[in-house]
């Protein structure tokens, strides 16, 4: 009897990225949309051995109870707060993601929003295509534009992704500190070119603040009105992490009153996104202080193609009775 294996995502995604591996043969594939109910979940995949959820996917007690022979649940990405992690630790389910799997993606995305922000390439662009090239020119001559080589960059979070960050502004000969919780060991620092500091100083000494941590019932909101008021005159804010890290009204607030002088923002909360988010609607006397992208740092084809191939491993793994990497709720 073939294993089963409920994918709770896009099909053609699924298919797409199947890995050459001997274990695909060996698992029947079975996909919901990602809005599938839970009725609808349990109709397909009642008897699943695995679930491979899309990243912002919920994976509920209710259903993980429901399903007797389940094993293992894998977020397709790094995020995993929707699954239900104590739930599935009761019942020694290993819940796995693909830890570092996109680092280099998100970095990439991360330095093109600071980029973009400095650059102001979004009021940029709509000025030339309304013939007023020559005005914005002039004027930015004026105020000058700051290069991203004279900005000190601070990085809240320093896992694989803030690592891979920290590489890339090295390149621009940036000044970088970092604040995590557990400090990076002096060799990792030192190929990174960065400096441990507070988190306070992180926040107030620098021309850049990008946040890289996971969402947690500490880190959930920690960009409130109070962290806002701590930044610098003048700084940007990035997050190519999850737009749960955020108090949308407290930086709604900072950016109207001119507090932050701008965010580059890959991910906002909730998604979907809508046109009536507190970020999404600012009004239009704040030009150029938001530079938005779809949630796509960490969804490029080499990104895919990676996880999926952890996905499948982990299952050949516990096919074979041997434990899953990067189990990330306590087993």
């Amino acid at each position: 009897m073939k294993m089963k294996l409920l994918v709770i995502g896009d099909e053609k995604r699924a298919r797409r990225y199947l890995p050459e591996n001997p274990i695909t043969d060996k698992v029947k594939m079975i996909v919901c949309p990602r809005d599938a109910t839970e009725v609808e979940l349990l109709r397909a995949g009642a008897d699943a051995d695995f679930i491979l959820a899309d990243a912002i996917a919920p994976v509920s007690r209710s259903l993980i109870e429901r399903m007797p022979r389940l094993k293992m649940i894998h977020s397709e990405g790094v995020a995993y707060h929707a699954i239900d992690l104590e739930a599935a630790r009761e019942r020694g389910i290993f819940v796995c993601n693909c830890r570092g799997v996109n680092a280099g993606a998100v970095a990439e995305q991360a330095v093109l929003l600071m980029l973009g922000l400095l650059r102001n390439v979004v009021p940029g662009d709509r000025a030339v295509r309304e013939g007023k090239q020559i005005a914005v020119k002039e004027r930015a001559m004026v105020e000058g534009i700051r290069e991203l080589s004279d900005c000190r960059v601070g990085l809240i979070g320093f896992g694989a992704t803030g690592q891979a960050t920290a590489r890339l502004l090295s390149a621009f000969g940036c000044r970088v500190l970092y604040h995590s919780t557990h400090r990076a060991d002096p060799d990792t620092e030192r190929k990174c070119r960065v400096m441990w500091a507070s988190r306070e100083s992180v926040i107030s000494e620098c021309d850049i603040v990008s946040l890289h941590v996971p969402v947690t019932p500490e880190t959930e909101k920690m960009v409130d009105a109070g962290f806002l008021e701590k930044m610098r005159p003048g700084a940007y804010l990035i997050n190519t992490s999850r737009g749960e890290l955020m108090d949308h009204e407290a930086l709604r607030d900072a950016l109207m009153n001119g507090a932050v002088a701008g965010a580059g923002l890959d991910t906002l909360y909730p998604e979907p996104v809508t046109a009536d988010n507190p970020i999404a609607s600012l009004p239009e006397d704040c030009p150029g202080r938001v530079l938005l992208s779809p949630h796509i740092g960490g969804i490029t084809g080499g990104t895919f193609t990676r996880a999926h191939q952890m996905v499948w491993e982990n299952i050949e793994r516990i096919a074979k009775r041997k434990r899953p990497e990067r189990i990330v709720n306590g087993l």
